[in-house]
């Protein structure tokens, strides 16, 4: 490993590109991934200026159709793209508008980032860097069929819009990994999984409703996505409360959730996330401004509570956790969402440096 903590690098084409991927590490932060504004290119710089340690790719969905979590997907998909419909989203037979939108905006977002990347020297280092799209099954809960469903309701369409997301993404990984000379973290987005597993999705109508998905159904379909990537896969979930046991049994390397929303009950699901090998990504400052002042302090005591309570040793916070917002930050303040990032990047350099010393009145 060379002195950034990532692995060696070598020359492909002209272009530096990592050998073996990286994990996710612990005692760093990061975004989750969503900005207000609609500037790719100031966006981009202020993300890797304020995330030193792993930078992301900028979803701003405040551009409009193609540019949020689910209609951004229809630029990643291989043979399958979308269309808009009033309630959001739709498969469609052939390549319209929005397809090609959500391609250029992505594109565009690419094209920031490089620039962004170079500006900083990062270019050609296997520096971390990390890329989000919505998961295959927050897709098949968001998106409609043509005749109105949603694609959760037809099994064959499901598995279709899993392998389409796989083969997408690990081609997204690859053209990231070499622009960038960089090594690439994946994250899947499911802020719909809880609902997917419990049955709460309403159908096309009151008489409509959609069956609750099987876990292990469930399962096979995440897992379908992550084992087809290069890249070490974090899945991250703002639902209250998360999915944490199907998550600790998924083949990702980490998981991703709002520490605000984890109470006794999904203590045991944390603690086997960790035994387990997992990384995990914790969400310890919130996405709306408090009403009171703040310090670092206060975002970091959760999280130390947490891992002491667990049992774990402190420097398992350096180890094994990264930290971040607890969700996107699309919908707030510019001033806010870059005090947050700072906010983050103070908790995770606390619990880096100086664990065990971290104590709270």
């Amino acid at each position: 490993m060379d002195e950034t903590g990532t692995d060696d690098v070598t020359r492909d084409g002209g272009t530096d590109v990592a050998t073996e991927p990286v994990r996710l590490r612990g005692g760093i932060a990061t975004g989750v991934g969503s900005w207000p504004g609609a500037d790719s290119r100031e966006a981009a710089a202020t993300i890797v200026g304020e995330l030193g340690e792993l930078p992301h790719l900028v979803e701003l969905p405040g551009r409009g159709a193609g540019a949020d979590l689910i209609g951004r997907v229809s630029a990643l998909l291989v043979d399958l793209r979308f269309d808009t419909t009033p309630r959001g989203y739709r498969l469609a037979p052939r390549p319209g508008a929005v397809s090609r939108r959500a391609h250029d905006l992505l594109r565009t977002d690419l094209d920031a980032l490089e620039e962004a990347w170079e500006n900083a020297g990062l270019s050609g280092r296997g520096h971390p860097v990390k890329v989000q799209a919505a998961g295959p099954l927050t897709l098949a809960a968001q998106v409609e069929l043509p005749g109105g469903h949603r694609v959760l309701t037809d099994s064959g369409a499901v598995r279709d819009l899993a392998e389409s997301l796989a083969e997408g993404l690990a081609q997204h990984v690859a053209e990231v990994r070499k622009r960038l000379g960089a090594q690439v973290v994946l994250q899947l987005d499911e802020p719909s999984l809880s609902a997917v597993l419990d049955g709460s999705l309403r159908g096309v109508s009151v008489l409509n409703t959609v069956r609750a998905l099987p876990e292990p159904e469930a399962l096979a379909l995440l897992d379908t996505v992550i084992t087809a990537q290069s890249a070490p896969v974090l899945v991250h979930s703002c639902a209250e409360p998360p999915a944490l046991g199907l998550l600790r049994r998924s083949a990702a390397d980490a998981i991703g959730f709002d520490l605000s929303t984890i109470g006794t009950e999904q203590l045991d699901d944390v603690g086997e996330a960790l035994e387990a090998g997992k990384q995990l990504m914790l969400g310890v400052v919130p996405t709306k401004a408090p009403a009171t002042e703040v310090t670092w302090r206060t975002f970091a005591e959760p999280g130390v509570r947490l891992i002491d309570r667990l049992g774990f040793g402190r420097r398992t916070l350096a180890q094994r956790v990264a930290v971040g917002p607890a969700c996107g930050l699309a919908g707030v303040p510019l001033e806010w969402s870059r005090r947050a990032l700072r906010l983050a990047t103070e908790v995770a350099r606390a619990y880096a440096e100086e664990p065990e010393e971290l104590s709270f009145s």
